[in-house]
C-alpha cells in the first residue's frame, strides 16, 4: 500500500444514523420537552400550551392567524390547545370587531397571572440541562439560523 493511501481516512457513512441532523434534533427535541413535563406540571400546561402563553403573554389579544404564524402551527393543531387553554380560563376566544372572520385570543386575568409562576420555568430548565446558559443561548441562535434555512426552501 502507498503512504498516500495510508494517511486517507475513511469517507463517513453519510446514512450512519448518529450522522444524521435529523436524529440529532428529533432526540434532542423529544429530550429537552421531556425535561418541561413536571416544570410545566404545578402550572396545568403542557408544552405546547405554554408556548401559546408564552405568545400571548408578548401581546394579547392576537388572532388565531398570527398566534399560528408565531408558533408556525397549523390551525387544525392551534385549535385543540387554545380550546383546552380557554377551559383552563387562561384565554379568552372572540370575533374580532374589525373582521367578523377573525377570532382574537385575549388572555384573561387568570392567564395573565400564571405569568408570574412561569417565570420559574426558564431557570429550571437551565439547571436540568445542565448546559451554561451562554451555550444555550448560542444553541438557541445556531437553531434559529436552521428554522431560517428551511423557511427559506419553502
Amino acid at each position: 500500500m502507498s503512504s498516500s493511501a495510508q494517511t486517507l481516512s475513511p469517507q463517513p457513512d453519510v446514512l450512519a444514523l448518529e450522522n444524521q441532523v435529523c436524529f440529532a434534533l428529533a432526540v434532542a427535541a423529544r429530550g429537552v420537552i421531556g425535561l418541561y413535563r413536571p416544570v410545566l406540571e404545578p402550572l396545568g400546561l403542557t408544552h405546547p400550551q405554554y408556548l401559546v402563553m408564552l405568545a400571548l403573554w408578548e401581546r394579547s389579544p392576537r388572532t388565531v392567524r398570527d398566534l399560528g404564524d408565531a408558533l408556525q402551527l397549523e390551525p387544525a393543531t392551534l385549535s385543540p390547545l387554545l380550546k383546552r387553554l380557554e377551559t383552563q380560563g387562561y384565554i379568552a376566544r372572540d370575533r374580532n370587531p374589525a373582521d367578523e372572520r377573525a377570532l382574537n385570543i385575549t388572555l384573561t386575568d387568570a392567564g395573565a397571572r400564571l405569568r408570574e409562576q412561569a417565570l420559574g420555568v426558564p431557570p429550571q430548565i437551565v439547571a436540568r440541562l445542565g448546559v451554561e446558559l451562554d451555550e444555550l443561548e448560542r444553541l438557541r441562535s445556531q437553531l434559529t439560523d436552521v428554522i431560517a434555512a428551511v423557511r427559506a426552501t419553502r
